[in-house]
């Protein structure tokens, strides 16, 4: 690379650069330091509120700054807003019907629910856990490529055998409402 010994008027006329541009130096805001923290503090008190709300805030301080700037302030120091947590789910069904029982006791109340998976290779398996929820047990596991009400009934029933009959069972699964619909004598009729 050659090194050229021209004048700086000349230089900048050759790139098409103004000369003002090349000998600028920034000049840093006295008040940028105190804004800087002035929204640190503020983000931390309202841990909720984003740049633009707390642009408000400053405001009526008598910094006289727009979103923009505040926002930059924002991105620099990696403050965000945390997302917000999810509302616990209804403990009533949404027509308001029944209230969802809370397990009081060892065989209150169990739960059912089938997991489908597939395996490496891409064929589809399925898990039925059973838990009680009072203790958090689970109760059994069943894992096959095809499963159908009959399966679960016929595990249910054996369960009942083994640790007693639960006063309610709960289960969110659509494709084994023919379950659900079983009375206890028909449970128990598998055996």
């Amino acid at each position: 690379m050659a090194v050229v010994h021209v004048s700086e008027r000349r230089a900048c006329r050759a790139i098409g650069q103004r000369r003002s541009t090349y000998r600028y130096l920034s000049q840093p805001d006295p008040t940028e330091e105190r804004l800087r923290i002035r929204v640190i503090e503020l983000a931390k008190e309202y841990g909720r509120y984003g740049y633009r709300t707390i642009t408000w805030l400053l405001q009526p301080e008598g910094w006289g700054v727009g979103k923009d700037r505040v926002y930059t302030i924002w991105r620099q120091e990696g403050l965000k807003v945390p997302t917000k947590q999810p509302k616990r789910a209804r403990l009533w069904r949404t027509d308001g019907s029944c209230v969802r029982l809370r397990p009081t006791h060892r065989n209150h109340v169990w739960s059912y629910d089938v997991v489908a998976e597939r395996t490496h290779d891409g064929r589809p398996f399925r898990i039925l856990n059973v838990l009680d929820e009072y203790t958090r047990e689970c109760l059994a596991s069943l894992v096959a490529r095809r499963m159908g009400s009959q399966e679960v009934i016929v595990l249910l029933a054996e369960l009942f055998l083994h640790h007693g009959i639960p006063q309610h069972i709960r289960s969110d699964n659509v494709l084994y409402a023919e379950v659900k619909r079983a009375t206890r004598t028909d449970l128990l009729r598998a055996v």
